[in-house]
């Protein structure tokens, strides 16, 4: 059989935009020969789409769309992610399914049987579990239907792969909108190639490309052979269409891991285009240029995503800016090609303080207010460009500050969308040197000097933090590891004493992650709907 693996973009809710994903490729995939074209999960609708489900309509209107892809089945069999009613079950009345339309009907619907409802999942808010899985017939071949999760069996009492393959099947199709984070491409062809041999049965897998929301799709489909072997790779986050031929044989296909760096700028880079064009948002994005890394990084990766012309810089210097942070971030705009303005603000600064001075009496120094009004100063400005010229703010925190609240509240934290806020410090170094492998885009005083916030005389971070090194392995334990202080190990150079301090910044600080700006995740716990903690709580250990 000719199948072809049709790795889509839809954007959620999009429903007729998403049917016409599916019928040019579709077209693509009949002219080239294929018999069957498989699409991703819940194609039509986008994944996720929430709580769209419970509107009035939405399905209905779903349906109609599904019904309009008939026709194109008279040319070739399609296999699609849909939404569909079902007999109700634990309160609920949906489907997550995989469609089979073939000679202009549908011949065949099998519903996701594992909904999973860890990280970022809760499928099961919305749909019931497939009861059964039944094999079925094109051009005399057995087929098996399946979804994302229903391939990712640890944990679960199931194996619906094994089922389907028990049941004779020759080839079990896997419809996924499975969520990149950083290695995940290869953690997924592994498990993929695992399943595929110890079920004995080809497996051919079609994920969703594309950003939804914080969420970033990779693509990355492939078919492996029963024997677990990666027969066809399409590429990572780039909608494509590849024809596999599953009868013919031939030579496995060496898939080549992007390095880390460069998978998270591709990703990081999708999830900013993504999040512009499927909202039709404003011409350009304005960032607030400071001479650190973090902006620096952010203003290349939002060069990268929206074009150079698409993208202003604001320097903002204050009375305690030094010199180099504004060569720092002139040298940057030039390297970049973007757009730059200078505000000083300096005046708004001392007006401030002349406001301080009456409302607490005079002082020499009002501290941690004194400090924080500069960041919201810049704030200020950055949303009043942005209300003037219809640009998005790119917020530029990454997620070692925002783990312990090193960050100020309606300052450094306004904007649409948090780029690096689930990127730890040290991977923000390796973005910036990645993106000087062909040349400098990022200055190389910005990488070596020690960072700062420039708020205080002579302020460095690790006047409050403990060096990056061993606060992002505290964190990395403590956030992807899911440990409390006294089972993390503490890194070299790190007491228990230490360690148990920023884990308890982290969670005192929930309460500024919640009002800050959607965080694009590039890891397996990202701040956002994949960690739910309470705000207040007592537990420290």
């Amino acid at each position: 059989m000719r199948i072809a693996l049709a790795q889509i973009n839809p954007t959620v809710g999009d429903l007729a935009g998403n049917r016409r994903l599916v019928e040019e490729s579709a077209a693509k995939a009949a002219a080239a020969g294929a018999t069957l074209v498989l699409f991703p999960e819940l194609a039509l609708t986008g994944y996720p789409p929430m709580d769209l489900l419970e509107r009035r309509g939405f399905v209905d209107d779903q349906l109609r769309e599904l019904e309009a892809l008939l026709p194109v089945s008279q040319k070739i069999a399609i296999a699609v992610g849909a939404v569909l009613p079902t007999e109700r079950r634990g309160g609920k009345s949906l489907a997550n399914a995989a469609v089979l339309l073939a000679g202009g009907a549908r011949v065949a619907a099998q519903a996701k049987t594992l909904l999973p409802t860890y990280d970022v999942f809760d499928e099961k808010r919305y749909f019931a579990p497939a009861e059964r899985r039944a094999v079925t017939q094109i051009g005399g071949s057995p087929l098996g239907l399946s979804i994302c999760e229903d391939g990712w069996t640890v944990g679960y009492d199931s194996d619906p792969t094994g089922d389907l393959a028990q049941q004779g099947a020759a080839l079990v199709l896997n419809l996924s909108a499975s969520p990149w984070h950083v290695g995940k491409p290869a953690e997924r062809r592994a498990l993929f190639a695992a399943l595929a041999r110890r079920n004995r049965v080809p497996i051919a897998f079609c994920n969703q490309v594309g950003g939804n929301d914080e969420l970033v799709f990779d693509g990355g489909s492939f078919f492996v052979d029963a024997q677990g072997e990666i027969r066809a790779s399409l590429p990572l986050f780039e909608s494509a269409l590849e024809i596999v031929d599953t009868e013919l044989p031939s030579a496995p296909v060496s898939v080549r891991e992007p390095l880390a760096a460069a998978q998270l700028e591709a990703g990081l880079v999708l999830g900013i285009r993504d999040y512009f064009r499927k909202q039709s948002l404003p011409p350009g994005a304005v960032i607030g240029l400071s001479g650190g890394v973090d902006s620096a990084v952010t203003a290349h990766l939002a060069a990268l995503a929206l074009g150079a012309d698409r993208v202003l810089g604001v320097l903002m210097p204050g009375p305690f800016s030094s010199e180099h942070s504004v060569a720092d971030a002139h040298a940057l705009a030039r390297n970049l090609g973007i757009e730059t303005r200078t505000v000083d603000i300096r005046p708004i600064y001392e007006r401030y303080l002349d406001v301080f001075a009456d409302t607490f009496g005079p002082r020499d120094d009002y501290g941690l207010a004194q400090q924080n009004i500069q960041s919201r100063i810049r704030g200020a400005t950055l949303m009043a460009i942005s209300n003037a010229e219809n640009r998005l703010v790119l917020a530029t925190g990454n997620k070692s500050e925002l783990s312990i609240g090193y960050c100020t509240l309606y300052g450094d934290t306004v904007g649409g969308l948090a780029v690096l806020g689930d990127v730890y410090k040290k991977h923000v170094y390796a973005l910036a040197r990645h993106a000087n492998a062909n040349g400098e885009r990022i200055p190389l005083n910005t990488i070596e000097k020690p960072p700062s916030a420039e708020l205080a005389p002579d302020q460095r971070d690790e006047d409050d933090l403990p060096p990056y090194a061993i606060l992002d392995a505290v964190l990395e334990q403590a956030i992807e590891g899911g440990l409390g202080a006294a089972s993390i190990e503490p890194p070299p150079g790190a007491t228990r004493e230490l360690v148990a301090q920023i884990v308890r910044r982290l969670d005192r600080n929930e309460y500024k992650r919640r009002q800050s700006p959607l965080v694009l995740r590039t890891s397996p716990k990202a701040f956002g709907a994949g960690r739910r903690l309470p705000i207040v709580h007592r537990y420290e250990t």
